[in-house]
């Protein structure tokens, strides 16, 4: 990497890091300067790594340039819990950080993290030591380095699942950044003298680009597993863990007008005993940081380094490194990158109780009002809350006794079995977008549930009111809600004009396919409505609505498809 930072067609970020101080860069001082709300150009960039992005109420934008003011910049801070599990009192605290800090709202993401938003500058540092003190984390829940590890949070399902939870939180403990810069900008702690830094996984210059892990539990795929960089797929015999199936290169983001960028879902490359995991998760990322594309951020994801350099080429790398060969992929079977609502009661005899939270935003509003609800809930439950990877809650480890209490604490709110709750809206997942994400060229979440709105009665009208079809909105095609996945999905291209986009699985291994561009709302209902209306009338026994669009031949299944490599 030495050599490379001469090649003076690196991009920007390449230099930042390496002039950082291994992520330090003048974080402090930027913190501290009282005449903007803003960080210094090169530190917006590094404390990415310390789980914030700078951002701005696009909202306010016109009336403040009006009034020859900055922007109003505010932060998004990104809190770390493995495996989306906080305790009642972790969701107290964060509870009460919103009200204080934020914007009075918690966000739920698709990696099974908290977000904050409309944090301002000067209470960025309180925010992510309150966090801290709460036992949780921010770091490295964004920059060029390994995300939040996705994985099924109830580890009280079976004694698979708690196998895998476990491994889950390992792999995300063993790739965190070892840099203290963190501590010391943050917390407060001290450089310990005569100590250098060193990163002995990403090294100096850290990844080309972010890095994400998921496992998956067939038959479930509810953490979308083929969209991750790394993907493992749980392999299961008669009732044991024997180990996973490797995927390699999935990543949805792309670019309008850059053909070089697409969505692509990871191929599958092989298997690997359970005590293998952690060694190949980590040889992997060795060869993204050694082999991915350092010039163009837009080209850097690892599917890129893949497809570049081919499957078979990766392949032997990764053997070259370990020394020995995995083996060939053993066989499995998704029906759903869905969640499952409603009580189930785990192997440790706790209840678990998941609860749709309509894309991921805890926040009251007239006769529902949730965040109070959950406010209540944790200070009686004895278990903990737990985040799923399609943005909803599950109320867990609860007594037989505590059921009831928190059935009336959900009624009384108007949160359990809420009448708009139809299996559309269900299986809705959106992105923040607009007012806060600077990459939005649309609404998403704020819009998505009056679309929804206007779908449903489409869907009542031909008895389809319980029919689960996934559908999802971005406000750009960086994909953040995952949206090359859903059956119907909406990629923003202008305030109030979408891309639709038709075909995806219902079991996350198939991607969607443009349907048609630019459409406003009327043109959305005036399209989906006769192909709603034909499903009803001619859908096979239990086909699926994305399996229906593609055997009508309404849109082509899409390139790419999920390769075998034996």
């Amino acid at each position: 990497m030495e050599e490379r930072l001469n090649n003076p067609d690196l991009s920007e970020d390449e230099f930042i890091k390496d002039k950082s101080d291994f992520l330090r860069g003048t974080i402090r001082e930027s913190l501290q300067n009282p005449l903007t709300g803003a960080l210094e150009p090169d530190d917006i960039k590094l404390i990415k790594y310390h789980g914030s992005y700078q951002q701005y109420d696009r909202d306010l934008e016109s009336e403040r340039k009006h009034q020859k003011l900055e922007p109003l910049y505010q932060f998004m801070v990104r809190v770390r819990a493995a495996g989306g599990i906080t305790t009642s009192e972790q969701w107290l605290a964060l509870d009460e950080l919103s009200e204080k800090y934020g914007n009075g709202t918690m966000k739920l993401t698709t990696r099974q993290s908290f977000q904050f938003h409309g944090i301002l500058k000067r209470s960025l540092k309180p925010t992510i030591k309150v966090i801290n003190e709460a036992l949780l984390t921010t770091i490295a829940t964004c920059g060029d380095v390994n995300r939040n590890v996705m994985c099924n949070p109830n580890p009280y399902q079976s004694p698979i699942h708690e196998e895998v939870y476990e491994m889950a939180g390992q792999i995300s403990e063993a790739f965190l950044p070892k840099t203290s810069a963190y501590h010391e900008i943050w917390l407060d702690k001290e450089k310990v003298a005569g100590r250098p830094d060193r990163e002995p996984l990403y090294h100096k210059h850290y990844l080309p680009r972010k890095f994400k892990i998921a496992i998956a539990i067939p038959p479930n795929n509810d953490i979308d597993v083929f969209a991750n960089d790394l993907g493992f797929i749980a392999i299961e015999e008669n009732n044991e863990l024997k180990g996973f199936n490797v995927c390699v290169g999935g990543g949805l983001g792309s670019t309008f007008g850059e053909k070089t960028t697409y969505p692509r879902l990871a191929d599958v490359i092989g298997f690997v005993q359970k005590d293998k995991i952690i060694e190949v998760a980590e040889t992997i990322i060795t060869i993204q940081r050694d082999f991915g594309n350092r010039e163009d951020r837009k080209n850097a994801r690892f599917k890129y380094t893949i497809d570049k350099r081919g499957l078979n080429w990766l392949v032997n790398e990764l053997h070259s490194r370990l020394g020995w060969e995995i083996e060939s992929p053993r066989s499995f079977k998704f029906i759903t990158n869905g969640d499952k609502y409603g009580w189930v009661k785990g192997t440790n005899g706790k209840w678990f109780y998941t609860l749709f939270v309509e894309h991921g935003r805890i926040k009251d509003e007239e006769g529902y009002q949730l965040k109070k609800a959950l406010r209540e809930i944790a200070q009686i439950l004895k278990g903990d809350f737990r985040l799923t990877g399609n943005q909803n809650l599950i109320i867990a480890n609860v007594e037989d006794k505590d059921k009831k209490s928190i059935e009336a604490i959900l009624v009384e709110r108007g949160v359990f079995n809420n009448p708009k709750l139809t299996g559309l809206r269900k299986n809705s997942m959106a992105c923040v977008a607009l007012n806060t994400c600077g990459l939005a060229f649309a609404e998403a979440e704020r819009y998505l549930p009056s679309l929804i709105d206007k779908l449903d009665e489409i869907m009542r009208k031909n008895g389809l009111e319980e029919n689960e079809i996934n559908i999802r909105m971005t406000g750009c095609p960086n994909n953040c809600a995952r949206s090359s996945l859903g059956e119907i999905a909406f990629i923003g291209r202008a305030v109030g004009r979408y891309n639709m986009y038709l075909g995806a699985s219902h079991n996350g291994d198939r991607l969607n396919t443009l349907y048609k561009e630019m459409l406003s709302e009327e043109d959305i209902l005036q399209e989906l409505e006769p192909i709603i209306a034909a499903y009803a009338r001619e859908r096979n026994q239990k086909e699926h609505f994305g399996d229906f669009v593609i055997r009508k031949r309404i849109v082509e299944v899409t390139e790419r498809p999920i390769k075998f490599l034996s």
